[in-house]
């Protein structure tokens, strides 16, 4: 039996359409969207420079083989009838609707004037925080039109919709200038804008009769076996005619460097640095990396490798970066290498000097989100604003414009990667102790002790005690590392009887260990009453004098308007 029913190129914007409509549907087992906005976004220009991006399985659903629901973010189901399950896509599917749809936690944006200076797509696209003032300003069209900033939600029904948004800015303008924007935009539609709407997935639909046991089988292998694209396998290719032998020059450096393993680099990470290093300006866009030539392997592979190695061992000693499930961005790596890989190593007290203008960039960058959008550019930006600084001129850019308002940690939840992770790297550079054992957290701790980052007021207490907000009660303000053990013990407990537990404990030094999570402690501690509102004033405040002393910043900035 043929379980294929057809295997089609379909445009983007029809399946978006069909999440919408409900015709397009996730069976019930499939795992909740968890892609970062910074993997969207670089989806996002993949399709608009009509890159592939994979393609999607489904099946047509009308044995109603499996519960289904609704993709993150689109109408609820409630019943409705649909044609489709997804089998293979979900997290692409979810991403590119949440951002033309606009629904999420994220907005997704074009800055325009950009684009029409000829700056590349990835330059020019950026999301916000679907709960920020900006997001809120710039739902007007008039603000749009005076910044020149395109919602990407405009492209929801394709690009008619574009040339409408256009047409209205460029009616704001006298008539010369009015007819030399619509020209621009016009050219800005005609090499992005329709590559975006012209763009069609490979879909792969399954037949009707496909039996539940087969679809099960189909999915497990799908999950087990997806392979990413390498630019490092295709470049160890080309090279091996010029006896460069990447594969090998990457294993020894995992053999010579075990923290480059335990850190789970992308050996792309490292061709990159060499891009940067080996330009005259800076640049590590994929056309870069793939424009190496073999004296630049040679010549920098190893500097560049002793670079990271060093960097790595800068994050994890200096920063409390103790594993890679807390490294803010994996793609802060790069420009790190790359400085230190031209600054070379040295015991002197400079290199001292320079490791903490390293650790300040590091943590502004963090909490300034700099690698949330367009991290290529902004790693080229920071090599060369890195080695001015580090060789006694003006501080980076990175660090000089830093914005933070704490009370922007009530709304930070895991997805807001950076300062999340940034948070919990801060609570450890406080020695933060096991609640279990009472040792130091390390990252060999981390996984022996199974801890990971959960509630301190638990979720189903506060939902039932009227916090229905889901983002409020996972704010990072409400984490904190705890063991399996702990946890298990805390369960739904009020903070009042678990927290009684773990002080009476005989020897327990319960003081000391809440001290180190960044918890308050005293008899009117907010846990004593439940006062969860209160307990999010005082650990905002107390993590807020942590920000200022790692990132230099000595008062509140509005962060929610500048960004």
């Amino acid at each position: 039996m043929n379980i294929f029913e057809d295997t089609n190129p379909r445009a983007l914007k029809d399946l978006l359409s069909e999440i919408h409509s409900l015709t397009m549907v996730l069976p019930d087992f499939q795992r909740d969207f968890v892609w970062e906005p910074a993997a969207t976004q670089d989806l996002i220009v993949s399709i608009a420079n009509n890159y592939p991006a994979g393609s999607i399985l489904r099946v047509r659903d009308t044995q109603r083989l499996f519960a289904a629901r609704e993709f993150e973010g689109a109408p609820k189901l409630n019943g409705q009838r649909h044609t489709f399950l997804v089998l293979d896509g979900q997290q692409r599917l979810t991403s590119l609707y949440q951002a033309f749809y606009g629904v999420g936690e994220h907005r997704y944006y074009l800055d325009m004037k950009k684009l029409l200076k000829g700056a590349d797509f990835e330059d020019a696209i950026f999301h916000i925080r679907a709960t920020t003032r900006w997001v809120a300003a710039h739902d007007t069209f008039d603000l749009q039109a005076k910044e020149l900033v395109l919602p990407l939600s405009v492209l929801e029904g394709g690009a008619g919709n574009f040339g409408q948004w256009s047409r209205r800015v460029a009616r704001k303008l006298s008539d010369q200038e009015r007819i030399a924007l619509e020209d621009a935009l016009d050219d800005v539609e005609n090499r992005w804008i329709k590559t975006i709407d012209d763009y069609r997935f490979p879909v792969v639909t399954l037949s009707d009769k496909t039996e539940a046991p087969a679809l099960c089988t189909i999915f497990e292998t799908l999950n087990r076996t997806g392979v990413k694209l390498s630019v490092f396998e295709l470049l160890t290719a080309r090279f091996w005619p010029q006896n460069i032998r990447l594969r090998e020059l990457w294993d020894n450096a995992r053999q010579t460097y075990p923290i480059i393993v335990d850190f789970e680099v992308d050996p792309y990470y490292i061709l990159q640095a060499i891009a940067l290093v080996s330009r005259k300006s800076p640049s590590c866009k994929r056309s870069d990396v793939l424009n190496l030539k073999p004296e630049d392997i040679n010549k920098w592979w190893d500097a560049v490798v002793q670079g990271l190695a060093l960097g790595l061992e800068i994050l994890r000693d200096d920063c409390s970066v103790v594993s890679p499930q807390w490294l803010p961005y994996q793609t802060m790596l790069v420009p790190l290498a790359a400085v230190l890989a031209k600054v070379g190593s040295n015991k002197t007290a400079a290199a001292g000097a320079q490791r903490e203008q390293l650790k300040r960039w590091f943590w502004c960058a963090v909490f300034g989100q700099a690698y949330e959008s367009s991290p290529n550019s902004q790693a080229a930006k920071d090599v060369t604003d890195l080695l001015t600084w580090l060789a006694g001129g003006e501080p980076a850019e990175t660090v000089t414009t830093l914005h933070f308002n704490p009370r922007v940690l009530r709304d930070i939840t895991p997805r807001q990667r950076s300062v999340y992770r940034g948070i919990i790297c801060l609570i450890l550079s406080n020695q933060a102790r096991d609640f279990h054992t009472q040792a130091v957290i390390t990252g060999k701790l981390l996984s022996e002790q199974g801890i990971d980052d959960h509630h301190i007021f638990p979720a189903k207490f506060l939902e039932k005690q009227g916090w229905t907000v889901p983002q409020t009660r996972d704010c990072v303000l409400n984490r904190t590392l705890i063991d399996r053990t702990t946890n298990q013990m805390i369960s739904d407990r009020p903070p009042s009887k678990y927290m009684a537990d773990i002080r009476d404990t005989p020897g327990f030094p319960f003081d000391a260990v809440l001290t180190s999570h960044c918890l308050p402690t005293g008899p009117d501690a907010p846990f004593w009453t439940d006062d969860y509102e209160r307990f999010l004033t005082l650990r905002e405040a107390r993590l807020w004098e942590d920000i200022k002393r790692v990132t230099g910043l000595v008062g509140v900035e509005d962060q929610e308007i500048e960004e």
